[in-house]
């Protein structure tokens, strides 16, 4: 087997490992659309692009192995598209969570999110109210409000103590009252009506200190969902966008392969390739 072949076969036995990464960010994004973000339909995208190259990889590695070159023109064909949708793909996952992010608040360790500052396809989606009541009843389902309790040697936090918490987006979105509405702190989930409600903030009207119910129908929560998505979906980008880079130098570097070893075939002279037969040699007397 030439090396050309060797270099081929390596090349695809290394974009298959690649593959097992995005598999892997498509997956972990699956564990939190079922349990965190709650959003069920962007992780998919991934999982089939991942799959996708597992199974060409293994098509190119297969050709490489037993030099079969439709496997390989089949490989490369192939991965032209795939890298081509992990582009597409990159490009959209960026664009669809570009806009908004947590704004501080004073004297406060968690970011508070505001529905406004989102725009685009992905806000649209997720205010929608048909999807909203699927992505609320996913939370309240999760218990990510209820999990939020502590308690110090048996005592539960003070406010003090809750303030300066680096709470996720979903839990500063939905499971408290927006601190501009100036509710008072009774524990993490339960607050009492206090005096300077913002009245410019509808939020304030929804919050209910029903574990059921709390923020879950506040704009501030559908930003916390928004706000968690980014977070969720910048990390994969970052990991895609390796593995695209190198996707690209291993497709590249396999092509030059693959044409190398083509002209070396239409290159050789006949019978060059074959064994030949040693000649018997004459023992003289």
């Amino acid at each position: 087997m030439r090396t050309s072949n060797h270099l081929i076969g390596l090349l695809n036995f290394l974009t298959f490992l690649l593959s097992i990464v995005i598999l892997g960010g498509g997956i972990w994004l699956s564990s939190r659309a079922n349990s965190t973000d709650c959003l069920k339909f962007l992780q998919w995208p991934l999982i089939v692009i991942g799959a996708s190259i597992m199974v060409v990889s293994l098509a190119g590695f297969a050709g490489a192995c037993y030099r079969n070159t439709f496997l390989m023109w089949l490989y490369l064909f192939v991965m032209f598209f795939i890298i081509a949708a992990l582009i597409g793909f990159i490009i959209f996952a960026y664009a669809v969570t570009d806009k908004g992010s947590g704004r501080p608040v004073l004297n406060k360790g968690y970011l508070e999110y505001y529905l406004q500052d989102y725009s685009g396809w992905l806000k649209d989606r997720v205010v929608d109210e048909s999807y909203w009541a699927k992505i609320s009843s996913c939370i309240r389902d999760s218990k990510v409000c209820s999990k939020m309790g502590r308690t110090f040697n048996g005592v539960p936090e003070t406010y003090d103590m809750f303030s300066m918490r680096k709470l996720s987006p979903i839990e500063s979105g939905c499971c408290k009252p927006p601190t501009e509405c100036g509710y008072v702190y009774v524990n993490e989930t339960l607050w009492n009506s206090g005096s300077g409600l913002a009245a410019s903030n509808l939020d304030c009207s929804r919050w209910s200190n029903d574990q059921q119910m709390l923020c879950y129908q506040c704009d501030s929560c559908k930003a916390g969902v928004l706000g968690s998505l980014k977070k969720s979906w910048r990390k994969v980008s970052v990991i895609n966008i390796v593995v695209l880079i190198l996707l690209v130098i291993f497709y590249v570097i396999g092509c030059a392969a693959f044409r190398n070893n083509k002209k070396i075939d239409n290159d050789e002279p006949y019978g060059e390739a074959r064994m030949t037969k040693a000649q018997p040699s004459r023992i003289h007397l």
